[in-house]
């Protein structure tokens, strides 16, 4: 079980590089080797970050830049963005230890798996958290819930480390895996552009909202690579039939015109 391949660490909008030579510091301690950042404010490579990580140097090197959370999280399976609960969204929230169980038991079933942290500042966007498999919620005290981006990787690190030490039996998934984010992804924009080339999304003002609650919605069934497909499908001969409508009522409309 020690060579089960952990979860990649996707930082969104990092800030500092001290913050990120943190993060692949206790990444190491813990034996995660996967960091990808998405839109670093300075940029990347940033010398100081090699400086704090205290020689976990092979985390940083094989470090991966992004422009965007749905192209950096697009080749993995099982995604948990680790944020406190936003309100706009409705999707399972789970401790780093319930979480971590998850992603080993996928991790052995031979999916790819991730955790999302957001910027020390900002956090993560709606839009982002919902394009994850739900929420990984550290239950730190209210009455100080100051936690900083290196400490809040640690603690789900923690986790992970401790079901590979202890190797419990994983709970295979039963059936076919689910679809990577890549498709998933698609998907939900495939299904959006028809919806709004058919005036669903009405008000406009309103449209960046009801696009997020139907992939968190769409995203609690887990499709599978299949059933992508089908859907996408569905989608399509939806489409057609709605052109092939409008044509027949256009052609009566015309005929009507010309026989008065």
């Amino acid at each position: 079980m020690s060579e089960l391949t952990p979860p990649v660490v996707v930082l969104d909008k990092s800030q500092m590089a001290d913050n990120i030579g943190a993060v692949a510091r206790v990444m190491a301690n813990f034996g995660l080797s996967e960091l990808r950042l998405v839109s670093p404010r300075d940029g990347w490579p940033q010398e100081r970050a090699w400086a704090t990580a205290s020689g976990a140097d092979w985390v940083l090197d094989g470090v991966k830049v992004f422009d965007s959370v749905a192209e950096a999280i697009a080749d993995l399976h099982t995604v948990f963005a680790t944020t406190a609960r936003p309100r706009e969204t409705r999707q399972p929230v789970r401790t780093p230890r319930e979480s971590a169980r998850i992603l080993y038991d996928d991790t052995a079933s031979g999916l790819k798996t991730g955790l999302l942290f957001g910027g020390e500042r900002a956090g993560l966007e709606t839009g982002d958290i919902a394009l994850c498999a739900g929420i990984t919620t550290i239950p730190i005290d209210p009455k100080h819930h100051s936690l900083n981006l290196a400490q809040a990787v640690a603690i789900n690190a923690y986790e992970w480390r401790t079901l590979i030490l202890d190797a419990p039996p994983p709970r295979f998934r039963e059936g076919e895996p689910p679809a990577s984010n890549d498709l998933l992804l698609g998907m939900y924009e495939h299904l959006e552009a028809e919806l709004d080339n058919g005036g669903f999304f009405y008000p406009p003002e309103k449209k960046r909202s009801m696009s997020q609650n139907l992939r968190v919605m769409l995203g609690r069934a887990a499709f599978t690579e299949q059933e992508v497909a089908t859907m996408r499908g569905a989608i399509h001969a939806l489409s057609k039939g709605r052109g092939r409508v409008l044509a027949k009522l256009a052609a009566e409309k015309a005929a009507a015109k010309k026989g008065e």
